[in-house]
């Protein structure tokens, strides 16, 4: 490496800060400017490319936001420290992140955004804070750099975006089978499209075909419940405990899971806080039913309180349970059931109480195969795209520290 440069993040980049408009000016928000906080982020993707907020032109006026240009870097900085992103659009952004836009004589955004997740362990390392941890300008001041050519930047990057690329492409693929799924649901249990010409009654939650019935969720389970209420301590190797932060649409991402004891591991799996095979995961405090998804088979892994567990008993299938839970309408009434005025939960007593339709089993069964065979496609992504992140984060250190040079991996392609 001898014609790399020594330096520090902070030399190559321009650093950028963010911020919140007042959230009690109606006026701020709800507008055209998607603009960024930690929940954002997705470890799956590497593009930013919608946000859960937008602000308006006068939020961004009148706070210390800004805009940040398409293909500029995002760096969660406090409390989940971290995350990264790559802006597929222009957006504003928080003060909980940094925006980082790479000096394009010395390096490249894309480069820039390898470069921090190859760095991203002393980033954590140089967080402080006696409440949350936190990343300040003067983190990118102290980590020491490598820096490749500009030519044999672009070269890496082109290697590992390839990668990264097709993983988003089954994302979008995933995203748009399951529309596919949830029109199909929608059309036969929402809109009953199939019984219209059938007689129908009346029940607590509107008309509903004859011979249908209504039922609480305790009653198509055998477990309602949640994850563990006192967190062991972490340590540097273990077996993986996931909270919301590590859900993703349709799976846990296992890699962003902080690690335990194999002793506090087993505790909490004879508690019942490991998920298996076709239990409904339900991203239950914070953005509440953000993530909902049927678990393909049994996880070698532990789930903290946030994360509540549904285990169908027989009489709804797990796919259909999902997609009702997830359909507007239902999304609409389990508000009654969440509190918090910082933090919203959903409160499991209730949640056991809550009521839903129950199809007859042969209704349940036809388009329980239809929408089954969508989520076969989509766990065949899912499998594809975690081979494809573990060829990736093997290359990423190598390349980026420079035990393997490109010229290595075009001699020995994959």
């Amino acid at each position: 490496m001898t014609n790399w440069d020594k330096t520090t993040i902070s030399a190559v980049v321009d650093l950028f800060g963010g911020g919140t408009p007042k959230t009690t000016v109606k006026r701020y928000w709800d507008g055209a400017i998607p603009w960024i906080s930690v929940v954002d982020f997705h470890g799956d993707a590497k593009h930013i490319i919608k946000t859960e907020k937008c602000i308006t032109a006068e939020g961004l006026k009148h706070s210390s936001t800004r805009i940040l240009p398409c293909g500029s870097v995002i760096v969660s900085a406090r409390g989940t420290v971290g995350e990264i992103g790559v802006l597929s659009g222009e957006m504003a952004f928080n003060q909980s992140c940094y925006g980082l836009v790479a000096k394009h004589t010395l390096a490249s955004n894309d480069y820039l955004y390898y470069l921090l997740k190859y760095k991203v362990h002393q980033l954590k390392n140089h967080s402080h804070g006696s409440v949350f941890d936190t990343i300040t300008r003067s983190t990118f001041d102290e980590i020491q750099i490598d820096l490749p050519p500009i030519q044999e930047q672009h070269i890496i990057t082109s290697i590992l975006s390839t990668l990264d690329d097709k993983i988003e492409l089954n994302l979008e693929m995933n995203k748009t089978l399951e529309d596919m799924a949830m029109a199909i649901y929608k059309e036969w249990f929402v809109d009953f499209g199939p019984f219209r010409d059938g007689e129908f009654v009346d029940s607590e939650l509107g008309p509903i075909p004859k011979d249908w019935g209504i039922s609480r969720l305790s009653e198509v389970s055998s477990k309602i419940t949640d994850g563990a209420h006192l967190s062991p301590k972490s340590q540097d190797i273990g077996m993986p405990m996931a909270s919301v932060k590590d859900m993703t649409d349709w799976n846990i991402n296992e890699e962003s899971c902080r690690r335990i004891s194999n002793t506090d591991y087993r505790t909490l799996v004879d508690q019942g806080c490991r998920p298996l095979k076709n239990d409904l995961l339900i991203a239950k405090d914070g953005s509440f039913l953000k993530y909902s998804f049927v678990v393909e088979q049994d996880l070698n892994l532990v789930l903290l309180s946030s994360i509540a567990i549904i285990r169908p008993n027989g009489r709804l299938n797990p796919h259909l349970l999902n997609f009702q839970l997830k359909s507007d309408s239902v999304h609409e009434r389990l508000k009654s059931i969440v509190t918090g005025a910082v933090i919203q939960r959903i409160v499991l007593k209730d949640f056991r109480e809550f009521k839903i339709v129950l199809p007859q089993q042969q209704d349940q069964k036809i388009i329980a195969d239809k929408i089954g065979a969508l989520m076969d496609q989509i766990w065949n992504n899912n499998r594809e795209n975690k081979i494809l992140m573990e060829t990736r984060d093997y290359l990423l250190p190598k390349l980026i520290s420079g035990e393997i040079r490109v010229k290595d991996v075009e001699q020995h392609p994959l």
